[in-house]
């Protein structure tokens, strides 16, 4: 006999596909229309360069606003209070120096990858090879903790409990299941789409994202009648720390009472993260491939304004949905679900449907949060995706292998071809990995570009006796020191176990060859990667004046840009 609980989950589980289905069904759609305009490799790389400002605005959103964004921010504000609302300040703060810095001159400077700045006054083979090693790298590392991250919320959202099946499949296998079909999903995007497909994913997917962070916001609020001092001081005294969820120091920078070096080091820790998400964004191939997609550098500073309101905006949402999860929720029911609060705006969502219009608007507004959760899964791995099909085959295929004498149809089809072996190995990473605590994957990402990325393309376009062989150490120095010291951080060995005896790191607990103290590398690995590249290009002769004078009216001017990687 069929119980009132199991045939509500079982009500919950089938909105949840159908709203599932109708997004795959609704991005699949946009992508046959996109396959059809897909003709040249302009079209493929860069839509075209036929977007407008509020349109690129809405993919950057899109495309940076990740699953991280969505459900790590809510969590961690829920679980941390202040502290959580630290990473949308760095993600935030982190666009001003995309604007001011690289938006406009890498518009006006490349064609269709950042590799097309770094290398226009070099020798072109050494540093697009670094240029695409650097890019595949980072994408990587961020793919994976996306794709890991819809494995389980897929697993979740399905409602199955161990030792249960739901169309046959377990928990481990529905995870799997996720993942592989996020993998054929942004495979199917970028290699049929190309950017212009991608680009209309993300936009769809920041319009929902909006639009469900802001209707759950508006009722949380009209809970308290849009009080919402009254909301955080419920959320302080639900968390179990009181005050203390209002102040700083519940995570990030704790001070250990009769430890000052464990105290200098979380100090230290927390800089150090801040030096990662301000200065990656701006080295972040998904992102900076984003600014070819308009027609010239006026339009690409107006996207960021319109990407900067929009990300402000959602990140003071995510403030709500934190401190409402916090209040609505409970701390207890958040860690239960997941310990690392990952499911706290779902679980929100749930909480509010069933407060305004009961059982079936709870099921109603979870599976509609499930279904943005997931939008915002398949819009970051389509942008990663062809941030990487792009470098392999414009960098790497035609302008190391081939010299730069491929066909623009020989360099779409590679890139179509890149697209499905980079799906593939992330799929077969994430399904090893889905066990492994991943999240610290993007801030090392972001760690990876703010070492090995930024400083080579500010170097590029700002200092006269910049070379090859400083570009290539740049690249190198950072990447290395960045992965290097994160693999001998306590995030890999040593962390030891929670108060719930969970391993907080990626080996066992036995397990402990750790020695750099701390978690995020960008305090180290930014300064190194500068120093290899400065020191790179000052024991290097090579010099170009009249290229890099060429580049500087490039940069400021936009004149030639679309022959940037022609010469």
């Amino acid at each position: 006999m069929i119980t009132l609980a199991e045939e509500s989950a079982s009500q919950e589980r089938l909105i949840t596909v159908i709203l599932f289905a109708a997004l795959i069904a609704l991005t699949l759609g946009v992508t046959v229309w996109a396959s059809r305009q897909t003709k040249s490799a302009t079209d493929f790389h860069s839509g075209g360069r036929g977007f407008t400002g509020i349109q690129n605005g809405f993919a950057i959103g899109g495309d940076y606003m990740s699953a991280a964004s969505f459900l790590g921010i809510a969590g961690t504000i829920a679980l941390f209070g202040y502290d959580g609302f630290l990473y949308s300040i760095g993600f935030l703060v982190a666009w001003l120096v995309a604007l001011l810095l690289v938006a406009e001159l890498l518009r006006n400077s490349g064609r269709f990858t950042m590799a097309d700045v770094v290398s226009y006054r070099m020798r072109q083979r050494p540093v697009r090879t670094a240029a695409s090693v650097s890019t595949l790298t980072v994408s990587i590392f961020y793919l994976l903790a996306q794709m890991v991250g819809a494995g389980a919320l897929v697993a979740l959202l399905l409602g199955i409990e161990e030792g249960e099946t739901y169309l046959g499949m377990s928990s481990d296998v529905a995870k799997i299941v996720g993942i592989v079909v996020v993998g054929i999903l942004m495979v199917t995007y970028v290699s049929f789409g190309g950017m212009t497909g991608t680009t209309w994913v993300q936009i769809i997917k920041a319009v929902m994202l909006m639009a469900g962070a802001l209707l759950v916001t508006l009722l949380v609020l009209a809970i308290y009648d849009f009080d919402f001092g009254s909301l955080m001081n419920d959320a302080a005294a639900a968390s179990g720390a009181g005050d203390a969820f209002l102040e700083p120091g519940q995570r990030y920078g704790v001070e250990v009472p009769g430890d000052a070096w464990q105290t200098l080091v979380n100090k230290l820790d927390l800089i150090s993260l801040g030096l990662a998400l301000v200065l990656g964004t701006a080295g972040l191939p998904h992102i900076l491939i984003r600014f070819y997609t308009v027609p010239d550098s006026k339009t690409a500073r107006k996207s960021v304004n319109w990407a900067i309101g929009i990300i402000g905006t959602f990140y003071l949402l995510t403030l709500v949905l934190g401190f409402g999860a916090a209040a609505i929720v409970g701390h207890e029911a958040i860690t239960e679900q997941n310990a690392a609060g990952n499911t706290a705006a779902p679980q929100l969502a749930e909480a509010v449907g069933d407060h305004f219009g009961g059982d079936f608007w709870g099921a109603v507004m979870l599976a509609f949060i499930a279904a943005v959760a997931f939008a915002t899964i398949l819009s970051t791995v389509a942008g990663l995706t062809i941030a990487s099909s792009s470098s392999l085959a414009h960098d790497f295929y035609n302008s190391v292998l081939r010299k730069g004498k491929a066909s623009e149809r020989e360099e779409v089809r590679v890139a179509r071809f890149a697209a499905i072996g980079v799906g593939a190995v992330s799929i077969v990473l994430a399904v090893f990995a889905q066990n492994l605590n991943v999240a610290f994957l993007v801030a090392l990402a972001f760690a990876i570009a703010a070492s090995a990325n930024l400083p080579t393309i500010l170097l590029s376009l700002f200092w006269r006796r910049f070379n090859t062989r400083g570009a290539v150490a740049g690249i190198y120095g950072g990447l290395i020191s960045a992965v290097g010291l994160v693999f001998f951080s306590p995030v890999v060995s040593g962390k030891g176990v929670d108060a719930s005896g969970n391993n907080l790191s990626l080996f066992p607990e036995s397990i402990d060859f750790h020695w750099f103290p701390l978690e995020n590398p960008g305090l180290v690995s930014i300064p190194i990667g500068l120093l290899c590249a400065i020191i790179g290009t000052l024991t290097s002769k090579e010099a170009d004046a009249e290229k890099f004078a060429r580049l500087q009216v490039r940069a400021l001017t936009g004149a030639g840009a679309e022959r940037a990687a022609d010469h």
